[in-house]
């Protein structure tokens, strides 16, 4: 596997090497000790996975608050999406810089999401599943969101918006969060 840094400060893309025979392919998909080399944490003690029915639909963005963060890992299984990691630790240089890739059952390249940044996603193929790899158990009164739409992230989505929680709709700004 192959472990590469972004421009903001712990989120990294984890691109497999795909060992190829008459079969198909087989490749590591997570190694804790390559994670620990880099830095990365190597407990994840929660797997979800989310089935998205249609094309456009939007999750997030979502994140843990103290002391319940959270590191998850994100790969697509089928279909296709826009995964987008906005930083937003208040302390960090790139405050309130977000990037985004695509991630597909193609490649299945996963995206590292560090605590202090939110993640979420826009479906660009429908029936599109995306599996996670979770570093702390999910604490419902500690889920917390940034607007999916706030002006000054700007996130450029993709595709027109399809379907959205209403829950996802309501999360405050970037400048609201305290």
């Amino acid at each position: 596997m192959i472990i590469t840094k972004t421009e903001i400060s712990g989120v990294c893309i984890i691109d497999i090497e795909r060992l190829l025979d008459d079969r198909g392919f087989f490749a590591r998909t997570f190694d804790a000790a390559a994670f620990a080399q880099a830095g990365l944490t190597t407990d994840f003690p929660e797997q979800s996975i989310a089935q998205n029915h249609v094309v456009g639909t939007i999750r997030g963005l979502h994140f843990q608050a103290r002391p319940h963060e959270e590191t998850k890992i994100v790969r697509c299984l089928k279909g296709a999406l826009y995964d987008v990691v906005v930083d937003i630790r208040p302390q960090s240089l790139t405050y309130g810089r977000y990037i985004a890739l695509q991630l597909d059952d193609r490649d299945f390249r996963a995206l590292y999401v560090p605590p202090g940044c939110a993640h979420g996603y826009q479906t660009l193929e429908s029936d599109t599943y995306v599996m996670y790899a979770i570093s702390a158990p999910y604490a419902p009164a500690f889920a917390r969101g940034v607007a999916y739409d706030d002006p000054s992230i700007a996130i450029q989505w993709p595709l027109p918006i399809s379907r959205i929680s209403e829950r996802d709709r309501q999360w405050p700004r970037l400048s609201m969060l305290s």
